[in-house]
Parts: C-alpha cells; sequence; structure tokens
C-alpha cells in the first residue's frame, strides 16, 4: 500500500463513474442510519458496519469474531471485516442512481461550464434540467421537408372545411327563416303586421349572416396565422433547439411533431454531450476566433477554454453528470447519542437520507411502468435532493431542520472562513507549553537546545500516541494517554 503522506502535489479532477465504485465497499440502499431499539447500525443503512468497517476495535457485527487475533477475517455471518474502527474514517460507499443526474457545479455555477459547452443559455439548460423545456435530439431532415409540405396543404384543407362549414350554416339560416315565414303567413291573417313580422325576421337572417361572414373571415386568418406560425417553427427547429412544453403540444396537435425526437432533465443533455466530438468542436471554435470580432469572439474564447481544457485533462464531459454518487465516511457525518435518549446527527445524513427515498421511489416507479409525467416528476425531485447534497448554497429552496435552519451541504462544509480547509487544516492551535523565555544554556554547544522531557512529550503528544498504537503497545488513544 502506498504512503499517503508522501506525496509532492495533489491533483484535482472530476472522477469517473467507474472511479467513484472503486472508490466504494459497497452500495447504500436504505435511508435508514442505526435501530433506535438496540443501537446497532441497520444493514445496507447510511453506518453499515459491512460498508463502512465496525463500530468497535477487531469486532464483527453479530459479535461471531472478537479480539485482534481475528485481524482481516470477514464474518460468514454477519460479512463484516476483523479490523480497527477506524476503517470507518475512511471507508466510501455509493447509491447507484435509478437517472442520470448533473453534477450542480457544472450547470448552475458562474459561468456555466455545461452552458458554454453546448452553447445553451444558463436559463435554458436549467429549464431543462428541471423538467420544464424540451432539447431536441435528432432531426430528420427528408421528414422535416415533408411535414412543411403536408403544412402548407393541410392550411389550405383547414381554410376549405371552415368555409363549407360556414356555407352550411349559413344555408340552415336561410332555411329557417323561409320556414318561419311560411309559418307566420299562416297564422297572422293582418297584412300590415305580417308585413311587420316579415321585415324584422329578414333583418334578424340578415344579420346573423353577416355575423357569420364577419366569425368567418376570423376564423380563417387566424388558421393561415397558426400554420405560418407553426411553418416559421418548424423551419427554425434544429438539433440543440429548446422548446417549451406549449411550443412542443402545439407541434404535436398539428401533427408537425414527427420529424424531431426531444427529451428533457438531465438525461436529454448527457445524450447532448455524448455525441460531441471534442477535437471537432476545439477545431471549429478556434476557427469562429479567427473570424469574428467582439462579443461573437468573447464567447468563443470562454467555450474554447473549457473545451480544450477538458481535451487536455483527458476529461469525458459525461462526467458532468452521476449515475453513482458516493456516499462519504459515515465517522465523517457523525451520528451522538445525548443525554436523555436523543441523538445528534450531521446535516449530511439528512441530505443522503432524501437522496436514497426519491431514487428508491423513483427505480420503483420505472419497474412498475409509471407514466412519463410521473417519472418526470420523480427525476426533477431526485435532481433536487442531489442538488441540496452537493450545494445547498445555490438552490432556490435548500431544505431546513424543524428548528428553521437550513441544512449545510458538502460545498458549505468545505468553503468560507468556518469551512473544513480553512478552520480546521490552515489555522492551527498554539501550544503554551513552549511559550517560555529561551535562556542560554554553558553546557550545549550552539546546534543544541535544551528541553524539558514532560515539555517534548507535551508537544509531540499526537505524534507520540500515533506511534504508541500502531506499534501496538496501546489499543487506542484512551489507554495511549495514561501510559
Amino acid at each position: 500500500m502506498k504512503n499517503i503522506t508522501d506525496f509532492s502535489a495533489l491533483e484535482i479532477r472530476i472522477a469517473s463513474p467507474d472511479s467513484v465504485k472503486s472508490w466504494s465497499y459497497g452500495e447504500v440502499k436504505k435511508p435508514e442510519t442505526i435501530n433506535y431499539r438496540s443501537l446497532k447500525a441497520e444493514k445496507d443503512g447510511l453506518f453499515d458496519e459491512k460498508i463502512f468497517g465496525p463500530i468497535k476495535d477487531y469486532e464483527c457485527y453479530c459479535g461471531k469474531y472478537k479480539r485482534i487475533r481475528y485481524k482481516g477475517i470477514i464474518c460468514d455471518k454477519c460479512g463484516v471485516e476483523v479490523t480497527q474502527s477506524k476503517v470507518r474514517r475512511e471507508r466510501m460507499g455509493h447509491i447507484g442512481l435509478a437517472a442520470p443526474v448533473a453534477h450542480i457545479w457544472y450547470f448552475k455555477g458562474a459561468p456555466s461550464k455545461l452552458s458554454l459547452l453546448l452553447n445553451i443559455s444558463p436559463r435554458n439548460l436549467n429549464a431543462i434540467m428541471y423538467f420544464s423545456k424540451y432539447l431536441v435530439l435528432e432531426v430528420d431532415t427528408d421528414e422535416k421537408q415533408s411535414v412543411t409540405e403536408q403544412l402548407a396543404v393541410d392550411i389550405i384543407a383547414a381554410q376549405d372545411e371552415l368555409r363549407e362549414s360556414s356555407k352550411q350554416e349559413m344555408q340552415a339560416v336561410k332555411d329557417a327563416l323561409a320556414a318561419d315565414k311560411k309559418n307566420l303567413k299562416e297564422k297572422v291573417t293582418n297584412k300590415e303586421t305580417l308585413q311587420l313580422k316579415l321585415t324584422e325576421l329578414e333583418v334578424k337572417a340578415k344579420n346573423k349572416l353577416v355575423g357569420l361572414k364577419e366569425q368567418l373571415a376570423v376564423q380563417l386568418d387566424q388558421t393561415k396565422e397558426i400554420y405560418d406560425t407553426l411553418g416559421k417553427m418548424v423551419k427554425k427547429i434544429k438539433k440543440g433547439s429548446i422548446l417549451s412544453e406549449d411550443e412542443y403540444l402545439k407541434l404535436d396537435e398539428y401533427n408537425a411533431a414527427s420529424f424531431m425526437r426531444v427529451a428533457m432533465g438531465a438525461e436529454a443533455v448527457l445524450e447532448m454531450v455524448n455525441q460531441l466530438d471534442m477535437d471537432a468542436l476545439v477545431e471549429r471554435l478556434r476557427n469562429e476566433m479567427a473570424e469574428t470580432k467582439g462579443a461573437k469572439r468573447a464567447k468563443a474564447t470562454k467555450r474554447l477554454r473549457v473545451a480544450e481544457g477538458l481535451r487536455k485533462a483527458r476529461i469525458d464531459p459525461s462526467w458532468m453528470f452521476m449515475t453513482v454518487l458516493p456516499v462519504i465516511p459515515p465517522d465523517l457525518r457523525p451520528m451522538v447519542q445525548l443525554s436523555g435518549g436523543r441523538f445528534a446527527t450531521s446535516d449530511l445524513n439528512d441530505l443522503y437520507r432524501r437522496v436514497i427515498n426519491r431514487n428508491n421511489r423513483l427505480k420503483h416507479l420505472i419497474d412498475l411502468g409509471a407514466p412519463e409525467i410521473i417519472l418526470r416528476n420523480e427525476k426533477r425531485m431526485l435532481q433536487e435532493a442531489v442538488d441540496a447534497l452537493i450545494d445547498g448554497g445555490q438552490t432556490r429552496q435548500s431544505r431546513r431542520r424543524s428548528n428553521r435552519r437550513p441544512l449545510k451541504s458538502l460545498s458549505e462544509m468545505l468553503k468560507g472562513k468556518q469551512g473544513r480547509f480553512r478552520q480546521n487544516l490552515l489555522g492551527k492551535r498554539v501550544d503554551y507549553s513552549g511559550r517560555s523565555v529561551i535562556v542560554v544554556g554553558p553546557e550545549l554547544s550552539l546546534s543544541e537546545c535544551g528541553l524539558p522531557k514532560d515539555m517534548a512529550l507535551e508537544m509531540f503528544k499526537p505524534f507520540v500516541l500515533r506511534e504508541l498504537i500502531i506499534h501496538g503497545t496501546a489499543p487506542n488513544v484512551k489507554s495511549a494517554r495514561q501510559m
């Protein structure tokens, strides 16, 4: 095994799904943490000993193997490896997602890397991710031509149908007028009254006919406008176009959507990313930079920087989407029992629990063959749950605890003054045992320094305790302190 403390530099890059699986010791399938009666970790849960290692040093879950002499044995009953409990700070798990999910850093960050790569505005990309707009993935040019021609035929047919319908209504008004006149002549004998009532009927019928003609003119104009709009939409649509739900439904209503394949959500954007040829894209952007000026050149420069960076680092753009979600070690998201039997838990456990619940529900609905509209809603909720876990600060409504405090995501735990790096790793505590006045020692040479043994032990206590545990002199920190 490599010595992880012996290195000269660190390289941070996007992890591939295979890398995430290689880190993992097992899949977390259930949202449970611990059993509140036995206070033991639930199997396949967020604290499972089989995945993350034993809670007690050299003791398996069922208690069949205890003590250091069984070190390295995997219990045949509970499947837990007999080893030190400190592995629970190192071992990771994973969640196999039922649908691909986009990483919030790459589609919501500023500037949005996915937005630049695909040349889609951040607002539209956001709408596609959260299932409110469609992305056109494929366009059949021959079918598109036939749809355009069919629309030209359909408008004539629709207008003819309106004229025929209007003609029939007008004829019905004329027939009704003739029938009313006949009835009136049979009932009314007075000539003046008859003439007056006949004139009244004719005026009413004339008004109805004028109204029908005006209605026909309006309907013909509306039909022409609808088909003209549809024709323009069809002409503009190409691979990578964005359509609102109303636009797509309107095209589908008039049988003008058969020439294209559309989709929503992270799956649609992932398919678009998989179709990218990075070498060709870089070449095209370089040519664009050479030929254009101003805002177009600036945009091409930004896009080229992202594409060139991914290509040089040999990063597949599809890695910006997650099909496997890593689960950090349980000792980095602890659960502590308080006095009174209650538990205090890390916010990450709540966020992971929500992801697992939604993922399991989506898997169940897919198995049941649920309607597409229900699956869409579940996929959107899964995307939102993963967004809240990775970076809750960028989501519009991050989930809150019962005390109204927003939950801290992984990104919020790392960044800022109170984050892991600045608060815990870079900030050093001062040991005042070594702050006394330095005096000369006549018996020491210039290259020597006199230090009391107790002070040296106090200053180097963490290192001494570590060595005592490694060499097996003491079983744990508490015993090492007492030696």
